[in-house]
């Protein structure tokens, strides 16, 4: 059974190819009670340019259930309905005062309390880090595996033109300590899409990887993380393994 959401975005995740969907993005958001919901699979980069939306912006989406998908704030977007955006984005005046009355809503949880959990249970929080102690750079593979790379040329071939979707060649992670006063640290990849974006921006600015990713560092972890930061991570699962990665950040000023 079909029924419309009211969603503000908060997090995409960077593009994955997909044998089926031909690339996924995991979008994740908001509803008006400042509970969390995913929207998953959205083909974003194909979706007609009229139905692109934006972080921080209201949508309006048709969604249904996924019998695939146990994860219980998981919703599919239903093909061909499209996605309206209502209004503009919210701004940051008034230290992000808009933002923080829909995404806090609810409060912030603990990544010692949210990994306790099965999927099937919970599988999207956001939290507060104590501390964040490091930031990892860590070089990966160039090419998609063996059968994505086999399907993308395929598609090249045979398939209508499909914008080229290059695989970063780097990881990028947070060590933290969450408010958990037991916490023994937790380590966890970034899948933002903007960490991959800012990797290739800089990449062409500036015509060299090194430099590149010391911009990333700069703006994800002097920046994001800076001691003046109230910095909070919107967290979620991988539906394969049910592994935690970060999905986004959010980061007004710490205030009295």
């Amino acid at each position: 059974m079909s029924e419309n959401l009211r969603v503000l975005i908060t997090v995409k995740t960077y593009p994955l190819p997909s044998v089926k969907y031909q690339e996924l993005v995991c979008t994740a958001g908001v509803l008006p009670d400042g509970s969390l919901v995913r929207l998953y699979p959205i083909n974003y980069r194909n979706l007609p340019y009229f139905q692109w939306f934006s972080k921080y912006q209201w949508v309006n989406v048709v969604v249904e259930r996924n019998s695939r998908d146990p994860r219980p704030e998981s919703f599919r977007p239903i093909p061909n309905a499209p996605i309206h955006s209502l209004g503009p984005p919210l701004g940051t005046n008034n230290n992000w005062e808009e933002r923080k009355s829909v995404v806090l809503a609810k409060g912030v949880q603990t990544m010692c309390d949210l990994k306790s959990l099965p999927q099937n249970q919970c599988s999207l929080g956001i939290i507060r880090p104590r501390s964040v102690s490091d930031f990892t750079i860590e070089k990966t593979g160039r090419l998609w595996n063996s059968r994505i790379e086999a399907l993308l040329r395929q598609q090249c071939l045979f398939g209508p033109d499909r914008k080229p979707l290059e695989k970063i060649p780097y990881k990028f992670s947070y060590s933290f300590i969450c408010e958990d006063p037991e916490c023994k640290g937790h380590k966890m990849m970034i899948e933002d899409w903007e960490i991959g974006e800012l990797y290739r921006n800089m990449r062409i600015k500036f015509r060299n990887e090194e430099t590149a990713v010391q911009k990333v560092k700069e703006k994800f972890y002097a920046q994001i993380c800076a001691r003046d930061k109230d910095t909070h991570f919107f967290v979620g699962t991988v539906l394969k393994h049910g592994t935690w990665v970060i999905l986004g950040a959010f980061w007004p000023k710490k205030e009295q």
